[in-house]
């Protein structure tokens, strides 16, 4: 077991458990690194204590975050894994309820798990780089 997740790969498909107290985007960035996986796509459900969400405001180019400290379902987490100058880069989405089954849902920043995760990276053959849009303000993909 590594620290905070347990990891099996199937085919191209990875299926990972975060434990308790662990936070997402930096295991599965940690996960990335090490399994060498430049392209893929990222799917997941489970519990969370606490979350940043952000939000891209078109008009201004920026993000604002927002934090939320309660316990929270993860009714689906997005995203992809794509590469900007040579280093990892993750784009996930979040959407949670908390006990009154409300969702929040935005770009995720952070998240810590409460009781447990269970995520899928499926791993894609080749390579899509990023770079930043100085006329949208955020990093795209190119190919």
């Amino acid at each position: 077991m590594n620290e905070g997740y347990l990891i099996k790969k199937f085919g191209n498909k990875y299926f990972i458990r975060i434990d308790k107290n662990h936070e997402i985007v930096s295991t599965l960035k940690e996960i990335s690194e090490k399994k060498k996986i430049r392209l893929g796509v990222v799917s997941g459900i489970g519990a969370i204590k606490s979350c940043v969400l952000g939000f891209f405001n078109p008009e201004t180019k920026e993000y604002s975050e927002k934090t939320f400290s309660e316990y929270m379902e993860i009714t689906s987490l997005t995203g992809n894994i794509t590469r900007k100058e040579k280093n990892t880069y993750l784009h996930l989405h979040l959407n949670a309820a908390g006990s009154d089954n409300k969702t929040i849902g935005g770009h995720l920043v952070k998240a810590v798990i409460s009781a447990t995760s269970e995520i899928v990276i499926e791993e894609v053959r080749g390579k899509v780089n990023r770079k930043f849009s100085e006329e949208i303000g955020l990093n795209l993909i190119e190919m």
